[in-house]
């Protein structure tokens, strides 16, 4: 294939790259088996070194609606490109909670929108959009190095106010964003468990296994003692 990629070019690679077999493993981890090719995320990888950043090819591969495809899409869209339109169009269509994933860590929280964009989506009613904006706050908190504190402590009160919604790949999410953001530093490590055991006394069972596990991890002594040796080097 030469640089000028075609869409049909790419599907046809990724047929190629297609394990029927592994969907139905996939479908037991809860990824969507429908339009789905069983592509490997290496091999995924592997075809987005290859074309490199393509925003047009992104959006191409994206209105196939196949699975595999979609994920690329994430790996090779172009930051710069991205609007909040294309934003929007892009979480609404999510299926899956590896797409999510996927295109929410390979690219939405590279973009100027991702703080905001974790704030709104996490207050709406879809289930992967919701997801979406905890697994942007989640990701920031690992990947936004130079940020302040302040950015993290105003999704604490969007992690405690929607720690009662029950639908697994919501829970796990809010308590992923819980944890990240507290094993940042130890300000944040403290503030994350004050915020753990508020949740822990909301009468909700989802909430409770949210802020039991969060308060496992948060509380870790070998975390601690990470978080405090980064302080002192820091100073």
């Amino acid at each position: 294939m030469d640089a000028d990629y075609k869409v049909s070019e790419i599907i046809k690679r990724l047929e190629s790259l297609s394990n029927p077999g592994a969907i139905e493993g996939m479908a037991r981890y809860g990824i969507n088996p429908d339009k789905n090719l069983g592509v490997s995320i290496p091999d995924l990888r592997q075809v987005a070194r290859e074309t490199g950043k393509n925003h047009k090819l992104a959006n191409e591969l994206w209105a196939t609606g196949i699975h595999d495809a979609r994920i690329l899409a994430g790996m090779i869209g172009q930051p710069d490109e991205v609007t909040e339109k294309q934003m929007e169009q892009w979480v609404g269509d999510f299926d899956s909670w590896d797409v999510c994933d996927e295109v929410c860590m390979n690219l939405f929280e590279k973009l100027p929108f991702a703080y905001n964009k974790a704030v709104e989506w996490s207050s709406r009613d879809e289930e992967f959009v919701k997801r979406a904006g905890f697994v942007l706050m989640a990701r920031l908190a690992v990947s936004d190095k130079e940020a302040d504190d302040k950015k993290f402590i105003t999704f604490f009160p969007y992690i405690k106010k929607e720690s009662a919604d029950s639908r697994n790949y919501v829970r796990k999410a809010v308590n992923w964003a819980l944890r990240q953001i507290g094993k940042r530093n130890v300000n944040l490590n403290k503030l994350a468990i004050k915020t753990a055991e508020e949740i822990y006394n909301i009468n909700c069972k989802s909430a409770r296994w949210i802020a039991s596990d969060a308060l496992r991890e948060l509380k870790n002594k070998k975390i601690l003692e990470r978080l405090i040796d980064k302080e002192k080097k820091n100073k």
